[in-house]
């Protein structure tokens, strides 16, 4: 199970409006491809069903990693949970973004298809830009 934190929820956050936006390959870098997904959420079975949404779609079934972090506020108090799935850091970076955007209620999952060439810290840029980008481009209540 992912690890948790929590935070205290002072009202003033961001909350997705839709439960599933995917953003396909808005990266591309020696052979590498990344998309980023973002969704609404409220409880740990909304994010194992938003990742079984986009793990569905064709375009996504043969990614090799699907790093994702969620907020979820409940009574006062956020709870964070992220996932590397292989990308060690990578779910930190994703939390670290969604905190700065003030993003409760939702997932976003940064998903990679590996292209033969290893990356080193380059990779972690693109999880970054392609954290923000999903949080630039979604729409919230």
């Amino acid at each position: 199970m992912p690890q948790q934190n929590t935070q205290f929820d002072f009202n003033n956050n961001r909350q997705p409006s839709e439960i599933f936006s995917h953003y396909h390959q808005v990266i591309i870098d020696r052979g590498s491809r990344y998309s980023v997904s973002m969704g609404r959420v409220t409880s740990r079975k909304d994010i194992v069903q938003f990742m079984n949404t986009l793990k569905s779609h064709k375009q996504c079934q043969r990614a090799t990693h699907y790093s994702y972090a969620a907020r979820i506020s409940q009574h006062g108090t956020i709870y964070e949970t992220k996932r590397d799935d292989g990308e060690a850091g990578a779910g930190q970076i994703i939390l670290r973004i969604m905190q700065q955007q003030s993003v409760v209620n939702g997932v976003v999952c940064v998903t990679r298809w590996f292209g033969g060439t290893k990356l080193m810290n380059d990779r972690f840029a693109h999880i970054q830009t392609a954290a923000r980008y999903a949080t630039e481009q979604t729409n919230y209540q």
